[in-house]
């Protein structure tokens, strides 16, 4: 990023934060090459793997790991966010008191954090595009596998919008944490724990955000032939005869595990509750539209805030 087209504060926070601006760009095109790397190595990813070589074989397996352990980072991703935007960018000027030098140079406070905010979410949204592309090019070949299925806990965030949702929550809490905080490390400390409980809770209730399509078979048959390759299973068990549901251990026997269902339960039929594949984006964009919501929020009151405390 130039700062020769940047004036006043935008061009202060820039200079202020030009290393960790450089890094962005820096580590993903390191990202970038490993994943290209594999690929090639990879060979055809369309080829039979039955077929592949060992060196094929090798290279599938470091690319799916690699995979495995990027979607996990990308998980932290917003965390660091709010935390950079807490701490070094908010909570250490007002800290040490280098916040007044900005006002003497005919910027107001409004203005002082807006190029705080703008900036950081800038670069935070091109950056988590970058990523999401990068991730995406990568995870596309070992989609499906283990820990690398579409619903997962990091590839879930790493391959959509949800996660540049995520990273400006952290921006906005950032800077709403920083100015109530007022130091550096427990302001970075409490903005990383807010952005991490709202990614777990959020997390927790996703896939309620859109209803679950159920198949059934009858007793006693079993509905997991009926359930799509990519779906995410959410729930199993029988029905009776009234059409109540009954959990998948009503029939359990510890003496004989292989034994069929009391006949007083009355079961008739056994059913499956999943989300296919086609529920992804949807419930990416619902989620995505709860994030920025949140986020407009905190920055009203963080605005709200700095022109109340400097007027």
């Amino acid at each position: 990023m130039s700062t020769l087209t940047l004036k006043g504060p935008y061009w202060v926070v820039v200079r202020q934060h030009r290393r960790v601006l450089w890094a962005v760009p820096a580590l993903l095109a390191v990202g970038l090459v490993v994943v290209v790397a594999l690929r090639v190595g990879l060979g055809d990813p369309d080829s039979d793997g039955m077929h592949r070589s060992a060196s094929q074989d090798q290279a599938w397996g470091m690319l799916r790991v690699f995979m495995e352990y990027a979607g996990n980072t990308l998980l932290f991703l917003p965390l660091l966010v709010g935390a950079f935007v807490a701490g070094p960018m908010v909570a250490r000027e007002l800290e040490s008191g280098t916040w007044r030098l900005a006002l003497t140079q005919s910027t107001t406070a409004k203005a002082w954090l807006g190029s705080k905010v703008l900036l950081a979410a800038a670069v935070s949204v091109l950056g988590s595009v970058a990523l999401i592309g990068v991730y995406r090019l990568g995870w596309v070949t070992v989609s499906g596998t283990w820990q690398l299925h579409w619903a997962d806990r990091g590839p879930y965030e790493a391959t959509g919008p949800v996660l540049l949702g995520y990273c400006v929550l952290g921006v906005a809490l950032g800077a709403l944490i920083g100015q109530l905080v007022r130091r550096t490390l427990a302001a970075m400390a409490v903005t990383g724990f807010l952005t991490g409980l709202v990614l777990l809770v959020l997390g927790a209730l996703r896939w309620l955000f859109l209803p679950v399509v159920t198949r059934t078979a009858p007793y006693p048959g079993n509905p997991g032939p009926l359930l799509p390759g990519s779906a995410l299973m959410m729930d199993t068990g029988y029905l009776n005869s009234a059409g109540e549901r009954l959990s998948e251990n009503a029939c359990f026997n510890p003496r004989d595990p292989a034994a069929d269902c009391p006949a007083d339960l009355n079961i008739t039929a056994r059913y499956l509750d999943f989300h296919p594949a086609s529920h992804s984006w949807p419930t990416q964009l619902i989620e995505t539209s709860i994030l920025l919501a949140l986020a407009a929020t905190v920055l009203y009151a963080a605005f709200r805030l700095v022109r109340r405390r400097h007027p």
